[in-house]
Parts: C-alpha cells; sequence; structure tokens
C-alpha cells in the first residue's frame, strides 16, 4: 500500500524559507512521477512542482520556479520541495502526489495516490 507523508510544514515570516518532505513507502517509485500541489482556503488544488523519480528531471507551474525546487533523494525515499522567499500568497495546504501513468504529470487527475498536506502560513 502506497504511503505519502508530508512533513516541515508551518508558520514563517514572508521572505524566509521552508523546506517540505514527502516520505514515500509502500512501492518501488522508480516509474512514478512525483508532485507537490496546494491549496489556499476557498480555493481549488493546484500544481507547484513535478519530478521523475526516475531520471530527476524536474518541472515547475509558472511562476514557482526560481523559488521552488524539487528534488527526490532515491535512497532516503523522499521528495522535498524547498521554498525561499516565501509570500503571504504561498499561505496553502500542500500536498505530496504519486502518478504511475503519466509524465510530466501537472493535472490533479493524472495523480494516483496523495498524501495528507501540511500547512504552510506565510505571515506579512
Amino acid at each position: 500500500q502506497v504511503q505519502l507523508v508530508e512533513s516541515g510544514g508551518g508558520l514563517v515570516q514572508a521572505g524566509g524559507s521552508l523546506r517540505l518532505s514527502c516520505a514515500a513507502s509502500g512501492r518501488t517509485f522508480s516509474r512514478y512521477e512525483m508532485g507537490w500541489f496546494r491549496q489556499a482556503p476557498g480555493k481549488e488544488r493546484k500544481f507547484v512542482a513535478g519530478i521523475s523519480w526516475s531520471t530527476g528531471a524536474t518541472y515547475y507551474a509558472d511562476g514557482m520556479k526560481g523559488r521552488f525546487t524539487i528534488f527526490r533523494d532515491t535512497v532516503k525515499n523522499t521528495v522535498s520541495l524547498q521554498m525561499n522567499s516565501l509570500k503571504p500568497e504561498d499561505t496553502a495546504v500542500y500536498y505530496c502526489a504519486a502518478a504511475a501513468k503519466y509524465y510530466r504529470a501537472v493535472s490533479e487527475n493524472q495523480y494516483d495516490y496523495w498524501g495528507q498536506g501540511t500547512q504552510v502560513t506565510v505571515s506579512s
């Protein structure tokens, strides 16, 4: 059974940094795409960044590259999201997800497994 467990969320001031981590277990993820999504209060869940587990190739939603960096550790089986220069509008619940059937998956419905989410709050 696939399990994705996020950690690292919290409260940070604008301009600060956070690193989110997602511990993946229950399967060999070598053929998976891993992604981070976020959902702000009252809004839809949106794609933030993705990475190919096998190649490490990364891709980002518009406006995310530069401040956010996604990377994976194939030994520890983790996928992380380094977030710098955080803004109040980055406040959201951040979700880790795994997609088994798609390459460069950017849509919510392309992902098969989800973590429970971790809250990130950026104060102004």
